[in-house]
């Protein structure tokens, strides 16, 4: 924190409420809960001061803190490297997942790249393992932290609970775009007149005219360190004179240039002192003073800037607040800048720290220098291995502006244009490509700034023109690389199947597709998934079923032995097809079940957050059809928890579904109405399909078949993968409820290919009961058997509860009393017992109306749990350990201990093995 020039009281007057607020979250860590608070607000607010007061009252806790710095803010993990230090001798106790990815960001191994959610997860472990006395984290200025660290800290934080540990933030605003949301947060206010005249008087310690006095608080707007450093650094004469701040200066241009005024009153070597503590962003002393030496500053040039207060050169060089630093900086020549650059590179060490060296390198550069940037070039590479993508992108940025030659500048310009699509960047990747595109590109560089420019456009607008974009990158890339051809046509295909009704270009991506020949070195896994899409799009879904099948099964296969090492890899490149929509699109339960459970473990194994709420999305799919709604909607929380910490957008899909089995009918259609309008400006056509699929399972629970049809019938106007199949039995039964039978007629002749050319029991029992819904007599009633003997060897439970339903119905209609009332008391069970409320007081009603009384049961053992503490009773229940539980989850060991006490209460047992008797076996086939 920054060196106090006042007494506490005095910088803290008017901040009880922010005391208080620190107070209770110390309080809360001694006590052995967690705490965590972000302070907001502008410059000179009074941040700092409130993270002095917290680390004076945090008597006995570890204690450690950081200031984050803008020069480092490219720096990856280095602000976390600085807090975790103490604990690092716990680190050989971590699981050694955890213990690699720690160890490679930190610099202390090398190897693959960590994700950083692994480096969180390992951050957990160790704050779990050192709390046996509570500790504090203070992280100032937390909107300079470099990107690496403060995700991961964002990421510690939204799951500390029983650690013992308190974290309080202090945030600069505005700052773009705004870090660690989610998170309790204090907005610090300007001061009141009042509490300002007093701070004023505290601080100035003489007499003030009061028309002086008032003026001044005026002006400083209720700033505190606007307050005391002002009249600090201007005469008495001007003082007595009156007191000026230029209008339409902010208060932090206006700190800026008063701590600027009371440097320029230093002598000439200790303001170059200053700039060196200033350009250095490690706060080493003793690397200052090497830089010093370098550029003949002598040491008593320290002693004026110490009597100020500016700043304190002990262990750490240490400024007075984090403003001084950036007006030192900040109001320097460009050519001192580079001067203190240049001494701090030739002070720093190759070996011992080569990316500081090329970091202040590129900063002194005054021109292109090859040797620079390839030495930036080899900075970003070992960035790259330690996780720190904002630091590769920036460090890949330097190197393109400082590469003379301009062959070479647009590679460079396009790994960092890449660097910066895979952070997230995505105005900074568009301005490089632009700079590359301006190069002597050859064809290979120009089909390669095209992908990525397509895929610029996907991610900022996902869906209908896509496609095509993707396409043309592809088409110049197949007479030069093959390989990354096909990947652009899946891309491209998968870009369609999104799209949807409101894209184009589906037939031109599969015949490009079918034409473009095998890579060298083929990807079993892209031509396996290509191939099938293309023959989807060209053939239709009889034609291609053979082929999504093979597909499957290489997918499978492949994804057991995590395809060469590249789990992430994998997911990112078969996600847009596999597992959700294709083995649905073939009724495949059993791949449907394996691919997306292998891909959601595969993805908390690999800690690959990227693509852990896509696969965590799918597997919420499958088990909503499995009729687990409480798993899903475990599943689901966990996807938009993961969604937000990486800022990725969430698919809404899954949440339809199971708002709609569940008869939420607010929630679905408040869903619809809030992202119809994103949809429509993106041109993402499948949501629109998923949304009146959702409708139409909704209204048939509810009983209200006429709205259900409407929804039906505008899901069947286009095929989209994996839905329409769905949709056409959903359209047979609640057209033949609505009296439309020609219509569900229809609909049964445009299944029936389908169901058949599938060959599953999944497909086989719903062509069956779709059969017995328009049948009579002795054939509905075999049709029904058949349906419920097929469907009960599938996983997918609540079709085979509604066939039990649907047979119920049609058995009282023919007046076969006791054999309805078995068959409706089976549905009602199980869609009780799933959670589907619309189709089990469906089938209630049925039950009443042949003369059974039926109570409303609770639906689910799991009601009384969150949506965590299931998820971890399941876990617990099925053998895992609270280290295991807690690195699939991304929690502490600690916050599993906790969560379990809670389950036992709410459940009524006393230790795991009881966790058998109190909750539902998940997974298993629906007949068994």
């Amino acid at each position: 924190m920054g060196v106090p020039t006042t007494d506490t009281q005095v910088e803290l007057k008017g901040r009880r409420q922010e005391t208080a607020a620190i107070d209770h979250a110390l309080a809360d860590a001694r006590i052995g809960a967690s705490a965590v608070l972000v302070l907001r607000g502008e410059a000179g607010i009074g941040k700092t001061a409130l993270l002095d007061y917290a680390e004076s009252q945090a008597r006995g806790f570890q204690l450690a803190t950081v200031c984050g710095v803008e020069s480092e803010m490219e720096l990856p993990y280095a602000a976390l490297h600085q807090l975790c230090t103490p604990q690092l001798e716990h680190l050989p106790h971590l699981p050694a997942p955890q213990r690699e990815a720690l160890s490679v960001a930190f610099g202390l191994l090398t190897g693959n790249t960590p994700d950083r959610f692994m480096v969180g997860l390992a951050v957990l472990s160790l704050l779990g393992g050192a709390a046996d006395e509570p500790l504090a984290w203070l992280i100032d200025d937390a909107q300079w932290v470099d990107d690496a660290s403060l995700q991961v800290l964002a990421f510690v934080a939204r799951r500390l609970q029983a650690e013992r540990v308190a974290m309080v933030f202090a945030v600069r605003e505005p700052a773009h775009p705004r870090p660690l949301p989610g998170l309790a947060e204090l907005t610090v206010p300007r001061l009141s007149d009042a509490d300002a005249r007093s701070l004023l008087a505290a601080a100035l310690r003489m007499p003030l005219d009061p028309q002086v006095r008032d003026r001044v608080v005026a002006e400083a707007h209720g700033n505190p360190l606007a307050l005391l450093q002002v009249p600090r650094a201007l005469p008495p004469a001007d003082l007595a004179g009156g007191f000026w701040l230029p209008e339409g200066r902010s208060t932090e241009s206006d700190l800026e240039r008063c701590f600027a005024h009371e440097v320029r009153a230093l002598p000439t070597d200790t303001q170059r002192l200053l700039l060196t503590a200033a350009a250095d962003p490690t706060g080493d002393t003793r690397l200052v003073w090497r830089a010093a030496d370098l550029q003949a500053i002598p040491t008593a040039a320290a002693a004026p800037a110490e009597a100020t207060g500016l700043i304190e050169l002990g262990r750490r060089a240490q400024f007075r607040h984090p403003i001084v630093r950036s007006a030192i900086y900040r109001s320097a020549s460009v050519a001192d800048r580079r001067a203190a650059h240049r001494a701090l590179a030739d002070a720093t060490d190759p070996d011992l720290a080569p990316d500081r060296r090329a970091f202040h390198r590129a900063r002194a550069a005054t021109q292109p220098d090859e040797r620079i940037a390839e030495a930036l070039e080899q900075s970003a590479d070992r960035a790259r291995r330690r996780g720190g993508a904002a630091a590769t992108a920036a460090f890949l940025r330097w190197a393109t502006e400082l590469t003379p030659d301009p062959a070479r500048r647009v590679g460079r310009a396009l790994a960092a244009a890449k660097a910066a699509f895979d952070l997230g960047a995505l105005d900074q990747a568009h301005h490089l490509l632009a700079d590359a595109e301006t190069g002597p590109l050859d064809d290979l560089q120009r089909a390669e700034l095209e992908r990525l420019r397509a895929r610029l456009v996907h991610a900022q607008v996902r869906g209908a023109d896509t496609a095509r974009r993707l396409l043309t990158a592809a088409t110049r890339l197949k007479p030069l690389d093959t390989a990354l051809a096909r990947e652009t046509l899946l891309e491209a295909a998968g870009a369609a199947i999104f799209a949807g009704r409101l894209g184009r270009g589906a037939h031109e991506v599969a015949h490009a597709a079918r034409a473009c020949p095998d890579a060298p070195q083929p990807n079993r896994v892209t031509d396996a998934l290509l191939d099938a899409v293309t023959c989807w799009i060209l053939d239709g879904h009889s034609a291609s079923a053979d082929a999504i099948r093979r597909a499957l099964r290489v997918a499978r296969r492949e994804q057991s032995t995590e395809h060469g090492g590249d789990p992430a890899g994998w997911l990112l490149l078969s996600s847009p097809v596999t597992p959700e929509p294709l083995a649905p699109e073939v009724w495949d339960d059993d791949a449907w079940h394996e691919l997306a459970t292998g891909a959601t473990d595969l993805a908390r194994r690999a800690g690959a957050l990227a693509v852990l709420p896509l696969a965590l999305t799918h597997q919420a799919c499958f088990h909503v059809h499995a009729g687990e709604l409480d798993t899903a909607a475990t599943l689901i929380g966990e996807a938009a928890a993961v969604s937000q910490e990486t800022g990725s957008t969430p698919l809404l899909y899954t949440s339809l579904l199971l708002h709609a089995w569940q008869a939420a009918e607010q929630q679905v259609l408040d869903t619809i109405e809030h992202g119809i309008r994103d949809v429509l400006a993106r041109g993402e056509g499948r949501a629109l399909a998923i949304a009146d699929y959702a409708s139409a399972v909704l209204y048939n629970g509810l009983g209200r078949y006429d709205t259900a049809l409407a929804a039906a019938l505008r899901v069947c106007e286009h095929e989209d993968m994996g839905i329409f199949g769905w949709a056409l039995s959903e359209l047979v039964e609640v057209a033949a409820r609505a009296g439309q039978r020609d219509t569900a007629q229809q609909a049964l002749e445009r299944l029936t290919p389908r169901t058949r050319a599938s060959a599953t029991t999944w497909a086989a029992g719903t062509e069956a009961r779709c059969r017995a819904v328009l049948a009579d007599g002795p054939a509905a009633d075999e049709l029904f058997q058949e349906s419920i003997e097929h469907l009960g060897q599938t996983r997918i439970s609540l079709q085979l509860a509604r066939t039990h339903l649907l047979y119920g119905e049609w058995l009282r209609r023919h007046h076969r009393r006791q054999e309805s009332r078995m068959q409706l008391r089976t549905a009602y069970e199980a869609f009780t017992r799933a959670g589907a409320a619309g189709f089990a007081d469906r089938a209630r009603r049925e039950l009443a109306a042949t003369g059974e009384t039926v109570r409303k049961r609770s639906v689910s053992p799991l009601a009384a749990l969150t949506g965590q503490e299931a998820e971890i009773a399941r876990l617990a229940r099925d053998g895992h350990t609270n280290p295991e539980i807690a690195a699939q989850l991304f929690i502490s060991p600690r916050t599993v201990e906790w969560h379990l006490g809670n389950v036992f209460t709410k459940l009524g047992v006393s230790s795991r093995r009881h966790l058998h008797e109190a909750l539902p076996p998940a997974g298993l086939p629906a007949g068994v």
